[in-house]
């Protein structure tokens, strides 16, 4: 079944938004975030008569994660999942809890953020994350565990926080 102009038009305007928001918690750069987005879209126009109707949430999702990610490698940005450093001395500074989070996810490598913006931001459940990254189911589940465990790690106690 091949989208019309107007449930394309539709699907831009319901899903445009958490797709930036996605990116840009995952990239912090506004113009990258806004290309990622665009192509999504473009792609979903170019193969409107290929992609499921019913999947185009999980389809545009799978795009801006593949196009920030790559961006990453591209980049040299990338890092393996156990070699970010957890900074204890940043968030003692901050009051501002949403602040401290934000801080926190940006110390987790892109594949562990990825995950954790899916499942806990986006609401995604295990299997449609596999399906997004292109990850096993077990590895989307420990992705979330280490990133979860870091962020705990990097947070600390709430007494301490605040």
């Amino acid at each position: 079944m091949t989208l019309t102009v107007k449930e394309y038009n539709k699907i831009v305007d319901q899903w445009a938004d958490g797709l930036f928001r996605f990116a840009m918690s995952m990239c912090k750069d506004e113009d990258v975030s806004k290309d990622a987005v665009q192509d999504a879209f473009v792609k979903l126009w170019e193969r409107r008569d290929q992609v499921d109707p019913t999947k185009v949430k999980s389809y545009l999702f799978t795009t801006v994660n593949h196009k920030i990610i790559d961006g990453f490698r591209r980049d040299k940005k990338y890092e393996a999942i156990d070699e970010t450093p957890i900074n204890d001395a940043t968030h003692q500074e901050s009051h501002d809890l949403q602040e401290i989070l934000h801080e926190a996810l940006n110390t987790l490598p892109e594949i562990q953020r990825s995950v954790i913006l899916l499942r806990d931001y986006e609401g995604y459940n295990y299997d449609e994350i596999a399906d997004i990254t292109g990850l096993t189911l077990s590895q989307v589940k420990v992705y979330i565990f280490r990133g979860r465990q870091k962020l705990k790690q990097y947070i600390g106690s709430i007494e301490a926080v605040l």
